[in-house]
């Protein structure tokens, strides 16, 4: 049984429900991570916990099925056990005063940042694009008509090279509340998207020539931002869980840098487990390397989303980023990664003379939009509809797919991954999508260079109205069935 005197630490108790539910998860999470509680050891009873606590036993019954479903305990026989996970933390007596973190990269050519794609094309089933005429115009419209009354003529010369303070700040304090990131202001740094976030890292925190691991399949904008950095790129398989290197790929070839996008893979939507984020964590601390964590869609994802692997271990090696195009608007053109405290004395110089001045008045716009509640109202909005959208989506293509439809786990999102049989090539079924006015992207595109494509479609629903699922499923049908009498190739 755990010490009840680590629950009833000074500043647990007090609080409604939520509140108090909230802390009680937070302190078992943490006594796990840092070894406080031992895998194997059994927790409280709810009942007993509860009345230790004085509480309501449902606060305490909530708390443990929040722990059950982030892979932190187990219900057996036993009762709620710590589960056994890789030891990515260190105990608070043992950690250095200064953090063990990789070195930074010498390099200061300046970087470019990498195009996201075509933004345009609205045409259905293409991958990444949100409900653009579902989005909050006249409350943005009324942020962006304060933000510029608010302007002076010092603004106009542009912002400081991190970002606007105001912005950063508000960024800090939502990913401390809805991702268990642990960061201030100071931390965050506003970039123009994802893209330019991994192409500064690869340049700041890589030399040319250095390993990168990248998830295959993976995000072709990563890919390129490593390519152009002059990174030498390892594919790394993923499975159920993740991102999956081999332990012999850590010896045979350890990385500099390793891209990862847990929260929902890109393209194939699975969601990194507890055990595999801490088993990554840990290797990329014993190897010197950095972990480039891409929270994709994780605002989407539905059910218990797990924590960022970033706020799982002390002085973590990861750098967290994320973006505000596809939970806005894509020509918004604002992101942000956060970096660990260690290295921005290094960092932030070399940022200045990277990052491209500019969007005052939208950094402020923005700021405004989180801190009063406007965007977490979005996100709820959106999360529905993508739900009800991505169910209209699975049932059409049951009804009138011609094959088998073999589709990746519906954790949420914007978009399916489809297979295909291997006699049927997704690029030739893809081009032929998009001479009928569809868009879907060959799942083969998003391979890297020495690893095996894999062949089907990566099918967006983020614009695919519920009520338009089943004709366009009908219309990419007919287009896989043309193919396939192309190639004469028998479908049943």
């Amino acid at each position: 049984m755990i010490d009840l005197a680590l629950l009833l630490k000074p500043g647990l108790a007090g609080g409604d429900a939520g509140t108090l539910r909230r802390r009680l998860s937070d302190a078992l999470k943490s006594a796990v991570l840092d070894g406080t509680l031992e895998a194997g050891s059994v927790l409280p009873a709810s009942r007993v916990l509860a009345r230790e606590l004085r509480c309501g036993r449902n606060t305490v019954l909530h708390a443990y099925e929040e722990l059950a479903a982030e892979g932190y305990v187990l219900a057996d026989r036993q009762g709620t056990v710590v589960s056994h996970l890789p030891s990515a933390t260190r105990k608070a007596s043992t950690a250095p005063s200064t953090p063990v973190l990789p070195p930074l990269s010498k390099r200061s050519t300046p970087h470019r940042p990498v195009p996201d794609g075509n933004a345009e094309n609205q045409a259905p089933f293409m991958p990444g694009e949100p409900a653009l005429d579902e989005f909050p115009l006249a409350r943005w419209q009324r942020r962006m008509v304060q933000a510029w009354k608010a302007v002076d003529p010092t603004t106009l010369g542009g912002n400081p090279s991190p970002g606007e303070p105001v912005l950063r700040a508000a960024i800090a304090a939502y990913l401390r509340a809805s991702r268990g990131v642990h960061c201030d202001a100071e931390q965050v740094v506003i970039t123009s998207g994802t893209s330019e976030s991994l192409g500064l890292c690869a340049h700041l925190l890589a030399e040319r020539g250095e390993r990168v691991w990248m998830e295959h399949p993976g995000y072709p904008g990563a890919r390129a931002a490593f390519i152009d950095a002059g990174l030498s790129l390892v594919p790394v398989p993923v499975d159920a869980q993740g991102i999956a290197p081999p332990d012999a790929l850590w010896k045979r070839s350890p990385p500099k840098l390793v891209y990862a996008t847990p929260s929902h893979q890109y393209p194939l939507g699975v969601v990194m487990s507890l055990a595999r984020r801490l088993s990554l964590i840990e290797n990329a601390r014993a190897a010197g390397a950095w972990v480039l964590e891409d929270d994709y869609d994780s605002e989407f994802c539905r059910g218990v989303p797990l924590a960022a692997m970033q706020g799982l271990a002390p002085d973590a090696p990861v750098v967290y980023m994320g973006t505000f195009s596809k939970t806005l608007f894509p020509a918004l053109r604002l992101g942000f990664m956060v970096l660990p405290h260690a290295v921005l004395p290094q960092v932030l110089p070399a940022l200045g003379r990277r990052l491209v001045l500019g969007r005052p008045v939208e950094q402020e716009a923005l700021a405004a939009f989180i801190h009063e509640g406007d965007y977490t109202s979005h996100l709820r909005r959106m999360r529905a509809l993508y739900a009800q959208r991505e169910q209209a989506l699975r049932e059409s293509l049951e009804r009138h797919w011609p094959l088998p439809p073999m589709l990746s786990p519906g954790h949420g999102g914007m978009h399916l991954a489809l297979a295909l049989p291997s006699a049927l090539p997704d690029r030739t079924v893809a081009e032929a999508a998009w001479q009928a006015g569809l868009a879907p992207r060959a799942l083969s595109n998003y391979s890297v260079a020495g690893a095996e494509p894999l062949n089907g479609l990566v099918l967006g629903y983020g614009r695919l109205a519920a009520d338009q699922a089943d004709r366009r499923v009908r219309e990419l049908s007919s287009v896989v069935k043309a193919t396939a009498r192309r190639l004469q190739l028998a479908l049943d």
